[in-house]
C-alpha cells in the first residue's frame, strides 16, 4: 500500500472503522449521554465532551494549516480545549450538535487529505495527517478511561 492510501486508512480506522485494538474515537463516545459526557473525574480535569471537541479542533487546525485557511475560523470561539457544557446547556441537543461538529471536521479533513495526498506536497504533509490519526486514538483511550472512572 502506498503512503497516501495508508494515511487515509489510518485516519478512517482511528476515527470510525473497526479496529483490532479497541474503540476508535467515534466508538468511544457511542452511547454517552450529555450528562455522562459532562462528568469530570476531579476539579479542573477535562471531561469526555471537552476531549471530543479537542479532537475536532485539531482536525480543523491541521486542515486549516494545509489549506492555508484563515486562523480563528473554527466553528467555536477559542482554540484547543472548549469548556463544556456551557452554562445552562447540559442537554442532549447541545451534546449532539458537538458530536456533529466532530463528524463534519473529520469529513472535511479526510476530503482535503484525499486531494492533497495526490499532489507533490504529499510527502511533506504525511506526518501531520497520520498525527491526527494517532491523536484520535490517544483521545479515544482517554475517553474510555473516563468512562471506566465514571462507573466507580
Amino acid at each position: 500500500m502506498d503512503s497516501p492510501k495508508l494515511v487515509l486508512a489510518l485516519l478512517e480506522e482511528a476515527y470510525e472503522k473497526k479496529t483490532w485494538h479497541g474503540p476508535n474515537l467515534k466508538q468511544s463516545i457511542k452511547g454517552i449521554s450529555a450528562k455522562q459526557a459532562a462528568w469530570r473525574p476531579g476539579p479542573g480535569r477535562h471531561n469526555i465532551w471537552e476531549e471530543m471537541l479537542h479532537a475536532a479542533y485539531w482536525k480543523y487546525a491541521v486542515r486549516r494549516r494545509i489549506e492555508g485557511g484563515k486562523r480563528g475560523s473554527f466553528a467555536l470561539k477559542g482554540s484547543n480545549f472548549f469548556t463544556r457544557p456551557e452554562p445552562g446547556n447540559l442537554n442532549d441537543a447541545a451534546w449532539s450538535a458537538d458530536k456533529k461538529l466532530l463528524e463534519r471536521e473529520h469529513r472535511a479533513l479526510h476530503g482535503m487529505a484525499s486531494k492533497v495526498l495526490r499532489t507533490a506536497r504529499a510527502a511533506k504533509l504525511l506526518p501531520q495527517l497520520y498525527g491526527v490519526a494517532f491523536h484520535d486514538i490517544y483521545h479515544a483511550g482517554q475517553i474510555r478511561l473516563l468512562r471506566r472512572l465514571m462507573e466507580r
